[in-house]
């Protein structure tokens, strides 16, 4: 039997006090009393948000009367007795000021929204259609605003959407609804195709983008991607939705397409000889998040299969769906031709670089980090970096490595690359969660090499990776270089003329001394110290040395000694070279 749709109507029913007006209407509820609740999350991005606390008013009715609603938990409502065979309407007003790419955002510009933030489940019903009427804001100022989105519209439906257009989309269920972010407003827009699949790009905001050399840059991208795990691609169209800011970066991923946040000036403009190294962060973003169309959106952790939206979900395998990510995301770029292979290497390198300042590399494994990125990755305090690696990053580094262990051992006879095209076969395809052990197993099935102790070394321990050794036999050498200073073992913050200490590394000359984050660095040695002048102070000194350290900790006036530490062997260079030229080029097509 088919199920009854649910209908959804959104408005943003006064831009100026950011408030969308948003109605759900149920025509078979549960009669003993219909409860509704809003993700207490977003897919992709792994911390509570408690979307709920943006709702300021919420009511229902029933055959024309209004109906008591109870709110039972911080997300989650359930209504009084219904009369029979008639239907429920249950309406609210969601507050939207922010401004990422995870909930959602209106003003007189523009409108923004992730269905996690502003679409009540019907709890009993999460399997049935979807239908979503999307209304422009009232008056003639919105006249011209136009609709970009995923999501499909309700054909055969009377109002049914035209190509950008407001009127009825349609989502096949609940989890569908909430996977099509949808940008209203007015909007720069481009298209093209990639293996046979339409693509849009639309930005928002003020810019001066060269359309045509970012959709040609994309589209040898998205090509190499869907060439790379096979053809057909797995959606039937997509959509980069990109909102420019003056400072900004982030993005997230859905089925069909993704959500962006970028800086204006990180977009190409008419007459850029090169990329740049802002264009090639945001292609690296773009790459990462279209990435995701495999891995993690269809290639799922058995946690996500299906979602709990209400709670945490659990897994130690998101240094495999993020850090695999970000290992192809730049790589991607390179045999795609985006980018040469000395943009390449200057993009791995900045990724060493970054692991090796981080001293939680030695205090938490990538699996702990997976597992705990809602209470600690996306909680960031002062003592982050000293108790924390990112699973992004190092994880990035660990598929490189595994990468080229599969290769070096099985010479030749497979990769990263087979393994990831067998997890799309075998679990993107047929739906089924990978369990936490089974990428390595795939792995040892595929090469016939014994991978435990790499996994065990690699993301269950806190050693450094091999990555010398391992770059050297395919044509590439590493080396470590350190700075001239020597290190006070921190890092700041500029305020204006003011050094606030961000973060004080952990077994450091100034933790040792009793300097703390948050600290406001006065003087070193009596003389005043500013972000202009600490590098020359520090300058004027050995490894080994002390300095005496003036500094407020809130209004207190502090005095401290510090001795200096030895400036760390932590920046990554990384260099082509002639020997292991042809297994380079074979592993990089460059």
């Amino acid at each position: 039997m088919k199920s009854t749709p649910i209908r959804y109507c959104i408005r943003p029913s006064n831009p100026a006090a950011h408030l969308f007006e948003v109605s759900c209407v149920i025509e078979s509820p549960a009669r003993r009393g219909q409860r509704l609740a809003l993700p207490a999350w977003i897919p992709g991005s792994y911390l509570i948000r408690d979307f709920a606390r943006h709702i300021v008013a919420i009511r229902a009715e029933c055959a024309g009367e209004p109906v008591r609603l109870d709110k039972i938990d911080k997300h989650t409502w359930q209504t009084a007795p219904l009369k029979h065979g008639a239907a429920l309407t249950v309406s609210c007003e969601v507050y939207a000021w922010d401004l990422s790419v995870r909930g959602a955002h209106l003003d007189e510009t523009h409108a923004f929204f992730n269905g996690t933030s502003v679409f009540l489940r019907v709890l009993g019903q999460e399997d049935a259609p979807c239908r979503v009427d999307i209304q422009p804001p009232a008056g003639s100022a919105y006249k011209d605003w136009r609709v970009a989105t995923a999501m499909l519209p309700a054909y055969g439906e009377p109002h049914c959407a035209q190509d950008l257009g407001f009127g009825l989309y349609g989502a096949s269920n609940y989890d569908e609804l909430i996977d099509h972010p949808v940008e209203m407003g007015r909007f720069s827009l481009a298209r093209f195709d990639a293996c046979g699949v339409p693509h849009v790009i639309a930005i928002s905001g003020r810019h001066d983008c060269d359309m045509e050399r970012l959709t040609a840059d994309l589209q040898r991208v998205c090509e190499w991607q869907i060439r790379f795990f096979g053809e057909p691609a797995p959606m039937p169209h997509y959509c980069f939705l990109v909102t420019a800011v003056g400072e900004g970066y982030g993005g997230l991923e859905h089925r069909a397409s993704t959500a962006l946040l970028c800086s204006r000036n990180d977009l190409p403009h008419r007459g850029m000889q090169r990329v740049t190294e802002a264009y090639r962060t945001l292609l690296g973003l773009c790459s990462h998040e279209y990435f995701h169309t495999w891995n993690v959106k269809r290639i799922k952790p058995a946690a996500f299969t299906p979602y709990d939206l209400d709670s945490e979900n659990y897994t130690t395998l998101l240094w495999a769906f993020e850090g695999i990510t970000s290992y192809y995301d730049d790589l991607a770029l390179l045999r795609s031709g985006v980018v040469e292979l000395k943009d390449w290497l200057e993009l791995t390198a900045k990724t060493l670089s970054n692991v090796q300042r981080t001293p939680g590399r030695q205090r938490q494994t990538l699996a702990e980090s997976s597992f705990d990125a809602w209470h600690k990755f996306y909680r960031p305090d002062e003592n982050t970096p000293n108790a924390v690696v990112s699973y992004y990053a190092k994880g990035a580094l660990v598929a490189l490595a595994l990468d080229l262990t599969l290769r070096a051992r099985s010479r030749g006879l497979t990769s990263l690359d087979a393994v990831m095209r067998a997890l799309w076969q075998r679990y993107g395809q047929t739906g089924c969660g990978v369990g936490e052990d089974d990428i390595r197993l795939l792995a040892e099935e595929l090469s016939g090499v014994n991978l435990r102790r790499f996994f065990a070394e690699s993301v269950h321990g806190t050693g450094d990776l091999p990555l010398a050794e391992l770059l050297a036999r395919f044509g590439i050498k590493l080396e470590w270089e350190t700075a001239n200073l020597p290190s006070l073992g921190v890092k700041t913050a500029d305020e204006g003329k003011e050094l606030r200490l961000s973060t004080v590394f952990a077994g450091s000359g100034a933790q040792t001394a009793g300097l703390a984050a948050g600290d406001i660095l006065l003087a070193i040695d009596g003389l005043r110290v500013t972000p202009a002048t600490i590098d020359k102070q520090l300058g004027r000194h050995q490894p080994g040395d002390t300095i005496e350290v003036h500094a407020f900790r809130r209004d207190e006036l502090m005095h401290f000694t510090v001795r200096l530490d030895p400036p760390p062997r932590d920046t990554a260079r990384l260099t082509a070279a002639a020997r292991g030229k042809d297994a380079r080029r074979e592993w990089l097509g460059a």
